[in-house]
């Protein structure tokens, strides 16, 4: 095994998911070498990270025989294109989430991937939050009995429609369902698999969009559990992210986008204190020990980063780990998304 064998990684856009999810980590971390990007227009790389190439085209970047790792964090319509062309040119990719716009699209890049002997993961960080891993825990735990629901929100206030095309155009892959409902909807199904059925409920309520807005899934299992989705672009104070009711207990916890906002501040994935909720955060867990025992605790989360994923990623390229996002899970995951608004 060779664990001192860093990834050369190019990436495909230095934005927001650029500068926020991805470079600092590839930055930060041993196991990779960052070597370029692509800029089109401005040209900020090299004001944080000198050493890293900028190419005006994606192109260019994809023909640079050093790369051997390209991230495809490009607006979402183009995440198929981009992906066959980087698996042609010989290199391992790591897809930004939503993957595709369909589960047919991501079945034929899958086996793109393999028949050119190539690395395809796509990148569901949220797995990684810490609000998220304080629910796996406490599922884990057994306190709450027989799980009978679970309501998960994803909720911002974004009254204006945005600038970018991808996620307020009717275009493949667009709007909140594949923008925040992608999150949500991966880490339901990396807890409970594919569901038995599932409906999809839509609606337009700012001035001039031209998608939807507010979104519901309902997530149906055959063993009588029933998952409720909810993101919406029009919630001014978002409601409790995680409520879980279960035979023997309750667990409620807000959403903590802690790394999120600790990146927005300049601070780094290796810095003291990064991926820790503030104490105040605490998740609730409410459960009987027999009919007249009930508890109360308040379960403080353990700290989270999302350099856990690009470990993930290093060990499947250089040592040929099984990447923990997994393909079925991934169609399953498009499966819901593409499905039909029910009217």
């Amino acid at each position: 095994m060779n664990t001192n064998h860093p990834i050369k990684t190019g990436l495909l856009s230095y934005g927001m998911s650029g500068k926020l999810f991805h470079a600092p980590f590839v930055a930060e971390s041993d196991r990779f070498d960052f070597v370029a990007v692509v800029e089109r227009s401005k040209k900020e790389v090299q004001k944080r990270y000198p050493s890293v190439k900028s190419y005006d085209s994606v192109d260019a970047l994809m023909n640079d025989s050093e790369i051997e790792l390209v991230i495809i964090n490009t607006p979402n319509n183009t995440h198929y294109e981009f992906t066959a062309q980087a698996l042609n040119a010989g290199k391992d990719v790591l897809v930004e989430k939503p993957f595709v716009a369909t589960s047919a699209e991501a079945k034929e890049l899958f086996e793109l991937a393999k028949s050119l002997n190539r690395k395809l993961l796509i990148y569901q960080n949220r797995r990684w939050n810490s609000d998220f891993l304080s629910v796996k825990h406490v599922l884990e735990s057994g306190k709450l009995g027989k799980l009978i629901e679970m309501h998960v929100r994803f909720d911002r206030y974004r009254a204006e429609i945005g600038p970018k095309a991808f996620k307020e155009k009717p275009i493949p892959a667009s709007g909140i369902a594949y923008d925040l409902g992608s999150h949500i909807i991966d880490q339901v199904i990396y807890l409970f698999g594919k569901p038995s059925k599932t409906l999809k409920i839509g609606t337009k309520n700012r001035e001039g969009t031209q998608v939807e807005d507010y979104v519901l899934f309902i997530l149906s299992y055959e063993n009588g559990v029933q998952v409720y989705i909810t993101t919406s672009y029009l919630a001014a104070d978002p409601g409790t992210a995680y409520v879980l009711n279960g035979s023997k207990g309750s667990f409620k916890k807000d959403r903590s986008d802690v790394q999120e906002q600790q990146l927005l501040e300049g601070i780094k994935p290796t810095d003291a204190g990064y991926g820790l909720e503030p104490t105040e955060s605490k998740g609730k867990l409410t459960y009987f020990i027999d009919e007249e025992d009930k508890m109360t605790e308040y379960i403080e989360a353990d700290s989270a980063t999302f350099m856990d994923l690009f470990e993930c990623v290093y060990q499947t390229i250089r040592n040929d780990q099984e990447y923990p996002i997994k393909e079925d899970q991934i169609i399953h995951q498009l499966e819901v998304l593409e499905q039909p608004f029910w009217n």
